[in-house]
């Protein structure tokens, strides 16, 4: 009886660890993202003239020096924007659906009640040009395949540097699939904690990352309040993957995760230093 428990739990850890194993061979564009700290959603303040993910927002982030974390989902007919809710009612006061929505009836409304508002994918990669790399997250709902297209072509002749990232790995498996070169991080936190409306077994595959042998990511970027979880120390310290945390929002936050990731994103102060 003990011998069949015990091949039992070597088979579950076993079939555990295949699970979480990211991508072990190393791509070199990745290191090229070493040493810049990532302005969430641009250089922002909601209560500015420079809100979230505007074209206001990235270019002080560009002249400070810093990269740029960017959200990009499509609207009703294909138009890769920048914008972070599936939702205008935050951003823009009002209660509409971005995917049930054309780019041009999205463009009459204002980000937070700046002069700013819903940039396009394109408007930011000519904005930036290359002068700081880009983290670009892809917000996907359910099926991958028409956000990655779009934002795959969008990126074919962009010169500058950039990585993708999803919490949906279907995103990750895409670019596997069609854009193998493309540095690619699967998101990830503890869905539970953070009381997200969802899928209970969805969100347990992905907080422990047991999806990683599907998407093979490059990078792990995990909610750094979560960093000593389980799976993500295993990716971490065993398969030595890159690590970036999200969203740090104070100076000593950043000192405190400095052993825990490689790159990070922060939100609502400067940082003091240089990392990397």
């Amino acid at each position: 009886m003990w011998e069949y428990l015990l091949v039992i739990l070597l088979a579950v850890v076993i079939i555990y660890f295949l699970a979480i194993i990211p991508k072990l061979k190393k791509n070199p564009i990745s290191n090229q993202l070493n040493g810049w700290l990532y302005a969430h959603r641009g250089l922002h303040d909601n209560n500015s003239a420079a809100p979230e993910n505007s074209l206001k927002a990235f270019q002080k982030a560009v002249e400070q020096g810093y990269g740029i974390e960017l959200d990009v989902q499509l609207t009703k007919d294909l138009v890769a924007i920048v914008l972070h809710d599936y939702n205008l009612k935050r951003a823009c006061g009002i209660d509409f659906r971005v995917a049930e929505h054309t780019y041009e009836e999205l463009k009459r409304y204002h980000l937070f009640q700046s002069k700013e508002k819903i940039p396009t994918l394109r408007e930011v990669l000519d904005l930036v040009t290359g002068k700081v790399p880009l983290i670009i997250e892809l917000k996907i709902p359910w099926t991958a395949g028409a956000l990655c297209t779009v934002v795959s072509e969008e990126l074919r002749d962009y010169k500058g540097l950039y990585c993708i990232e999803s919490f949906n790995p279907f995103g990750l498996i895409w670019y596997k699939q069609h854009q193998p070169k493309v540095v690619r991080g699967q998101l990830a936190t503890d869905f539970i904690r953070e009381k997200a409306s969802g899928n209970k077994v969805q969100y347990f595959l992905l907080k422990h990352l047991l999806l990683n042998f599907l998407s093979k990511p490059d990078f792990i970027a995990y909610h750094h309040v979560y960093k000593t979880g389980l799976s993500f120390t295993l990716c971490r310290k065993l398969f030595r993957v890159k690590t970036v945390a999200w969203t740090i929002q104070s100076q000593e936050e950043l000192d405190s995760c400095k052993d825990y990731f490689e790159l990070f994103i922060f939100d609502s102060f400067i940082p003091s230093v240089r990392v990397g």
